[in-house]
């Protein structure tokens, strides 16, 4: 290659303005020609990136297994499910039992207020019958 057209292609370079071809043009110039001496510093650049793209990564990275703590939760999960079941059932049985109790309560009451009432008419009837006496031992004793 001439000299100008290198040093045109790597001022095009240095700004970012070649095409494809111009440094595919400048590889072969840096890799395989015969590179002129004020071209020499340049010549690192350029076979670095070609040796760059032709290295490969072989070594073996050991990949450290992560602790799950997916598991440990998912397991608080469950037993916190389990606990809220048992603690639900209870609940809910105590309340069933509570309820029975009220209306056992209920109609035992309501038994008792009944035979008040029946026996509080009796007390009626009979304090009308000793008022009636009274009035009559008033008539008797008023009279003599």
């Amino acid at each position: 290659m001439e000299l100008d057209n290198i040093n045109n292609i790597l001022e095009k370079y240095f700004d970012a303005e070649t095409t494809i071809a111009e440094e595919k043009a400048l590889k072969d110039y840096f890799v395989n020609g015969p590179i002129h001496s004020e071209h020499q510093q340049y010549a690192p650049m350029f076979t670095h990136l070609t040796n760059a793209k032709e290295e490969k990564f072989t070594k073996q990275i050991p990949l450290q297994q992560k602790k799950s703590k997916a598991k440990w939760f998912s397991a608080a999960a469950v037993a916190m499910l389990l606990v809220g079941l048992y603690l639900g059932t209870n609940y809910m049985e105590q309340q069933r039992i509570e309820k029975e109790q009220a209306a056992y309560a209920y109609q035992e009451t309501k038994k008792a207020l009944n035979l008040l009432a029946q026996n509080f008419n009796k007390g009626k009837e009979k304090i009308a019958y000793l008022k009636e006496f009274e009035q009559t031992k008033q008539k008797i004793y008023n009279n003599n």
